[in-house]
């Protein structure tokens, strides 16, 4: 084939694919239902990821904990209902900002006690490094040796 003939059957398959795309489907039936699933699931987490909402993750149980959020919007549970369920269901664990009580302790006060713990972990560390610095290492007698040896190298 020559370059002119290529040239053409690249453009008429570049303008025929464009000719075949169709409109983007909307995303629900309803946009109301969708605008509070998205306000829900902004504040969840996914619990295939865990570190992305349940509105931004792809993953298959994702869309699951949608759809049934969408059920569940259309059964006419209030915000506080919903999350309710999920709470029961999954743990506190599937909130982004679970609330401060007994069992989600270890997820608010931890860190700050694990970087409180190393601090100190790191000053008795440096301390005895410090008080061994200033320690001698060795006895008079090893001393004296010590001094004999370097005197009769030299």
């Amino acid at each position: 084939m020559k370059t002119g003939q290529w040239i053409i059957l690249v453009a008429l398959l570049l303008v025929g694919s464009v000719s075949w795309a169709g409109e983007a489907r909307p995303l629900a039936d309803n946009e109301v239902v969708e605008q509070r699933l998205i306000t829900i699931s902004k504040d969840m987490r996914c619990l295939v990821c865990q570190n992305e909402s349940l509105a931004a993750s792809q993953a298959d149980l994702a869309e699951d904990l949608r759809q049934e959020i969408r059920e569940q919007i259309r059964q006419g549970k209030t915000d506080k209902q919903i999350t309710d369920y999920l709470v029961a269901r999954y743990g506190d664990f599937v909130r982004y900002n679970p609330p401060v009580k007994p069992t989600t302790w270890v997820l608010w006060f931890g860190p700050f006690l694990l970087m409180v713990g190393g601090a100190a972990g790191l000053w008795v560390v440096l301390r005895r490094r410090n008080r061994m610095a200033e320690e001698d290492p060795l006895n008079s007698d090893q001393r004296k040796q010590a001094e004999a040896l370097l005197r009769d190298k030299t």
